[in-house]
């Protein structure tokens, strides 16, 4: 599977590149041109470019595997502080209702922990623990039964029929439906 598809790389193939990285590390120590490098690992002359300038800039700490590119920006105890923040309700932490909206989670994060998340990386980490989209319980508090009751016995029976017949029309000007 490829990176656009959702895949990526395990923890064993990120283990074998950075094996590589290090065999490159070792031969550009021994002054060897990328050519050759690329050759010998059997790996494209622009990733041994690639290694070269990091390893440069940073030293063998450069080409060292950095881990996997989805994990969480959040530790389990900061999970779980979350969770506890999350159970606290909207209201607790300023919001006018008690609706817990993506948007108002990514915020939450972020004045909490100092944690930049998209609105598509909340719903990731949230799904990643477990945690759902949810249906209200209860009805809105606004919600006005007799109303709803009375709009459906006297307005709606006076908005009538649909004006269009339920026959087969015809498109043509001249057809005898037209006329």
């Amino acid at each position: 599977m490829r990176y656009a598809q959702g895949g990526g790389l395990t923890d064993a193939e990120r283990t074998t590149r950075e094996r590589l990285r290090l065999q490159a590390v070792e031969r550009f120590e021994g002054g060897q041109r990328n050519a050759e490098i690329a050759d010998a690992l059997r790996i494209s002359v622009r990733s041994v470019e690639r290694w070269r300038r990091a390893w440069r800039e940073s030293g063998e700490a450069g080409v060292l595997s950095k881990g996997s590119a989805g994990r969480s920006r959040l530790s389990e105890a900061q999970i779980v502080g979350l969770e506890r923040e999350l159970e606290a309700g909207p209201v607790a932490h300023g919001w006018a209702d008690q609706q817990w909206t993506l948007p108002r989670i990514k915020t939450l994060i972020g004045r909490l922990f100092h944690v930049s998340y998209t609105v598509e990386g909340t719903w990731r980490l949230l799904k990643r623990h477990g945690w759902s989209w949810q249906q209200p319980a209860r009805r809105a508090i606004e919600r006005d039964d007799d109303a709803v009751e009375v709009g459906r016995k006297e307005t709606w029976p006076r908005v009538g029929p649909s004006r269009r017949s339920a026959a087969a029309g015809s498109s043509s000007r001249t057809g005898p439906g037209s006329r």
